[in-house]
């Protein structure tokens, strides 16, 4: 397929001498149709030229030999030299595109041979997978899934929360009140109760918050009685965990949490002592990062235990040598900013080749709050994703028996759409941007949400499954695509491959989101404005082929974000 971008590039170096490659990355695409296809800000040439913009865009487009078979129209505005695709060039080059590449539409090789670790979902064992983790889970997923599609290797680490000071709490509560709860049959119900009484006790008393942190401490030192206990709370949160994502359709390819890397720390200790930077500051042992305005980094606690920072520092040590990574993500909150900003500057430390240290990226994105505060596990106030989902499908089946009872599948469809609106909403913002939670916003079914875009594949997916054969992008007649509403859709489809990449490479899902809201946009406009399956054979294969290519670019769109498509509404 022509890649326009780059061919405008070539034509705007050809007249500069500037290589093509640097001319490519400030060409942009314009805010509307009418101010053209590219735009290329003639305001990057103005120092190296010595002219003024709009100076340089009109001597530009003087010397520039126009192409009609590529480009149809140039023009300048300001200091931006905008382009014009030639309209049958556009079409003719994406439609065979798809025709030769079908569900693969947009995949890409710019990642062959390199290795991305994304980071994501971490749940903390014995406590309630909530809504927070719930779109850290949502986040990564897609990101693996845009990564794979790009041609990465990828690999998605779940890095549960299983060790650190609570589960120092979590067995001192069940040393007290074990006998009281039924973990066996509601483990994560009843851990929590745990976890929120044990926290009430530390308040009232220090001398039953130092044994919680004497328990994490023999937990550490392989005490019999801590580890069999832990192996208890870890195996039953596990399995409650499991249910949610085979609900979400997540998998993970290493489930090596905080614990596994508890024998591999002494190495983190000694290649920073080696390092000279390891330094004592009231007994415990700290990289001072004062001079980087990081503050602290403290790698051992004045009891000798862990700390958060040394099994991160391990597991970057044990991931560079197991997986030879070229990105290593980490899908966690902002409040973890400074943590993740510490340990990336301390990893330097560890002798690590730079291609590892400068490969770590930080995906931060924004709390979820409920409308009265943060949720907090301690006081007992998170809203639980089983419950989430399981009102989600409710609501969705309640839907479906008002407005279409005599649905085959009503079950399995209720829960895609449930489930997909519950996604889509997760990921549909910046990702850095707090949420206030609200059902009712969550599960609106209308306006921009996963729901629209659904309906607007089953759409598509019902007019194809009411044609005897589809017609192949040679019996299209091009001419019968050039109206402004089949141009815009043909615009965003040629742009898919691109969208994945920009979705992947800024680490932000929400791009994606927000490209299949305005082709399912697009569509519907087009839709209303023409009948798809009319006499004239021409018009009607044309209109058909441009809803068939919709589908299925809404399909592998919702399919990298982790949300699947019914095929009923």
């Amino acid at each position: 397929m022509i890649n326009f971008k780059e061919e405008i590039a070539k034509i705007i170096s050809n007249n500069t001498n500037i290589n093509y490659v640097e001319i490519e990355q400030y060409i942009e695409t314009p805010p509307n149709d009418e101010m053209g296809d590219y735009a290329f800000p003639c305001f990057r040439l103005a120092k190296e030229l010595k002219k003024a913009p709009q100076i340089i865009a009109e001597d530009l487009k003087s010397k520039i030999e126009k192409n009609e078979d590529l480009i149809e129209k140039i023009n300048v505005a300001g200091g931006y030299l905008n382009f014009y695709i030639n309209k049958k060039c556009l079409i003719s080059n994406t439609i065979n595109e798809i025709e030769k590449e079908k569900d693969n539409y947009g995949k890409s090789n710019i990642g062959n041979g390199k290795t991305v670790l994304v980071e994501y979902s971490s749940p903390n064992i014995a406590k309630p997978f909530h809504i927070g983790h719930l779109r850290n889970t949502l986040i990564g997923h897609s990101l693996y899934n845009m990564y794979k599609y790009l041609g990465y290797n990828t690999i998605s680490i779940n890095h549960l929360g299983d060790y650190g000071t609570q589960f120092g709490k979590m067995i001192e509560g069940y040393k007290l009140w074990g006998s009281e709860y039924n973990i066996d049959e509601n483990p994560i119900e009843e851990l929590t109760k745990i976890y929120v009484r044990i926290n009430e006790l530390c308040k009232k008393d220090e001398n039953v918050l130092e044994r919680c942190r004497d328990n994490f401490k023999k937990l550490e030192d392989k005490d019999p009685y801590c580890v069999e206990i832990w192996n208890k709370f870890k195996e039953l949160s596990l399995k409650e965990f499991n249910r949610i994502y085979d609900i979400l359709g997540v998998k993970f390819d290493s489930l090596n949490g905080e614990a596994f890397y508890s024998d591999k720390m002494g190495e983190v200790v000694e290649l920073l002592n080696e390092s000279g930077k390891l330094v004592e500051s009231e007994g415990a042992k700290i990289i001072d990062l004062e001079d980087k305005k990081l503050g602290v980094c403290m790698i051992k606690k004045s009891n000798d235990s862990s700390t958060y920072a040394t099994r991160d520092l391990a597991a970057i040590l044990y991931r560079a040598r197991t997986y030879d990574f070229d990105k290593c993500l980490y899908v966690v909150a902002y409040e973890q900013n400074l943590h993740f900003k510490q340990i990336f500057e301390v990893a330097k430390l560890l002798g690590l080749d730079e291609k590892y240290t400068n490969g770590l990226e930080h995906v931060s994105y924004g709390m979820v709050h409920l409308k009265d505060g943060k949720m907090s596990t301690r006081e007992g106030n998170v809203i639980k994703v089983n419950e989430l989902l399981n009102e989600a499908i409710s609501r969705v089946e309640k839907i479906i028996e008002e407005k279409n009872p005599n649905m085959e599948d009503k079950k399995q469809n209720a829960q895609i759409i449930g489930i997909g609106a519950i996604t889509f909403c997760n990921i549909c913002t910046t990702i850095i941007k707090d949420q206030i939670f609200d059902w009712d916003s969550i599960l609106n079914f209308s306006g921009e949400t996963g729901p629209y875009i659904q309906y607007t594949y089953v759409r598509t997916n019902s007019i194809i499954q009411n044609i005897k054969e589809l017609p192949k992008a040679e019996d299209v007649n091009i001419e019968k695509l050039e109206n402004k509403e089949a141009v815009k859709i043909i615009k965003l489809i040629y742009n898919f491959q691109d969208i994945i990449k920009q979705s992947a490479m800024k680490n932000e899902p929400s791009i994606m989101a927000r490209y299949l809201i305005e082709l399912s946009k697009a569509y519907s406009n087009y839709y209303n404005e023409y009948k798809i399956l009319v006499d004239d054979l021409e018009e009607k294969n044309a209109r058909i082929h441009i809803t068939y290519i919709t589908g299925l670019v809404l399909k592998i769109g919702m399919n990298l974000l982790g949300i699947d498509m019914p095929n009923k509404m």
